[in-house]
């Protein structure tokens, strides 16, 4: 079986998954909305060159990312729909906004002079901040934000905040998120109010989508929802939908060997056998994205079985229990995230596990893991 194994570690994409989620997210949408992804961290480490390009296939024209290096990357893959900078750029590199005919966020009224100074006409979304306190211009300074519009530089074509807290169902969450809709919707007005328009409106995230089907913007800019995942497995969504996982984490059992009682494995050493049995090496460690906290409590599946991570997990590699595996061998596929035989592992699961959220699993995922996608009629 070894020689089937072509990589040490590789995530497989399931792009008709991702393009299930995005028709489920659209039936969502108001009408007259459209998703703006979010591609940032290589698109929560799907990779963000074959995840675009789907989107792209599918209809997609706005995209939103991190900073200016990863917008460049959407552009020379052919990417040239609107993308959207969510972060700071720094005035050395403003050129590169022109060139390459990206979208800034303005953070705040300095940084909306500083981009008026550069004396190149730029085309921006103004960030406000209505209690994330982040970047964005605070909503109770309304005319500072209005004072952007003066600034003949700037060619406004958006007007953005975020919800902090909209994952949230306590009804302390809930109050929360509505005051800031609620700044949010009272700032558009003003603007209109005051013959200021041209400019489309977004605020929901995934879990505004979700939670918040009811409000109507022109953009929704969905994170982790559209790689098939929440945040967390405890999640329950207002909104009746079905996601479907994209990405599968895999790597191969290079060797099984035994372990008698009473020896240690692995660094410190952090286990200890107790009796005796058989220990399986994986290629994969945190360097590719498999948390350290993931040490003696963490889990693989190897021939549709459960196995427990034993001792720390590596950089490159870790140790697993398969002595209740006894036919396991070297080129066994060992799955961390995705299906193996009747069992699943979730990115909520393995996040939870890790006590963390699966958003951060999965753009910690290391760009040495090799993304190849689904074929298709493939298991």
């Amino acid at each position: 079986m070894r020689h089937e194994q072509r990589d040490r570690a590789w995530a497989v994409l399931n792009l008709e998954n991702l393009r299930h989620n995005v028709r489920e997210l659209q039936k969502l949408l108001p009408a007259g909305c459209s998703l703006m992804p979010a591609v940032k961290a290589d698109a929560y480490g799907h990779g963000a060159r074959m995840i675009a390009k789907t989107l792209w296939e599918t209809g997609i024209r706005d995209f939103c990312v991190a900073s200016v290096e990863e917008a460049v990357e959407l552009r020379e893959w052919g990417i040239s729909g609107q993308i959207l900078i969510l972060g700071y750029t720094p005035p050395v590199r403003f050129e590169e906004l022109v060139r390459y005919e990206l979208t800034q966020t303005v953070v705040d009224l300095t940084y909306a002079r500083e981009l008026q100074a550069y004396g190149r006409r730029f085309t921006v979304h103004v960030g406000i901040d209505t209690g994330m306190h982040r970047l964005g211009e605070r909503s109770d300074n309304r005319e500072n934000i209005f004072r952007f519009w003066e600034l003949d530089n700037l060619h406004i074509t958006g007007v953005f905040s975020h919800l902090c807290a909209s994952d949230g169902m306590s009804e302390e969450a809930r109050s929360y998120t509505r005051k800031q809709i609620e700044d949010f919707d009272g700032i558009v007005r003003e603007l209109y109010e005051r013959g200021i328009g041209g400019f489309k409106t977004h605020l929901q995230g995934s879990y505004g989508i979700l939670n918040y089907p009811e409000l109507s913007y022109d953009y929704a800019r969905v994170g982790i929802a559209l790689y098939g995942a929440l945040s967390s497995p405890h999640d329950r969504p207002a909104a009746d939908i079905s996601l479907k996982p994209v990405l599968s984490l895999k790597t191969g059992l290079v060797c099984v060997k035994e372990l008698h009682a009473g020896e240690p494995a692995g660094y410190g050493p952090a286990f200890t056998a107790e009796k005796e049995m058989k220990i399986g090496v994986l290629s994969i460690g945190y360097a590719d994205g498999i948390p350290r906290e993931l040490s003696n409590r963490g889990h693989a599946l190897i021939r549709g079985r459960r196995v427990p991570v034993i001792g720390r997990v590596c950089m490159d590699q870790l140790l697993v229990d398969v002595s209740e595996i006894p036919e396991a061998r070297a080129g066994d596929e060992a799955v961390f995230i995705g299906r193996s035989g009747g069992e699943e592992i979730r990115a909520e699961e393995l996040a939870e596990e890790a006590g963390t959220i699966a958003n951060e699993i999965l753009s910690r995922i290391g760009r040495r893991v090799i993304r190849r996608a689904k074929k298709l009629n493939s298991y």
